[in-house]
């Protein structure tokens, strides 16, 4: 059973959200052989703040 959790900055949409699941579960039935029920997908949004590139926080750049 695939788990594929995802982290997301805040401002995606339901409709990105549902295309995504589309697209990755699709990936995991026809690479990892998977079976679709079997496929979870789990968002986690993350602020701003909880996140740095290159040392900077995202908040801050």
């Amino acid at each position: 059973m695939p788990n594929i959790t995802v982290e997301l900055l805040p401002g995606r949409t339901l409709d990105q959200r549902r295309e995504f699941v589309a697209a990755v579960t699709e990936s995991a039935i026809s690479i990892l052989n998977a079976k679709r029920e079997s496929v979870r997908i789990v968002f986690t949004e993350i602020e701003t703040t909880d996140v740095a590139n290159g040392g900077v926080l995202v908040a801050d750049a």
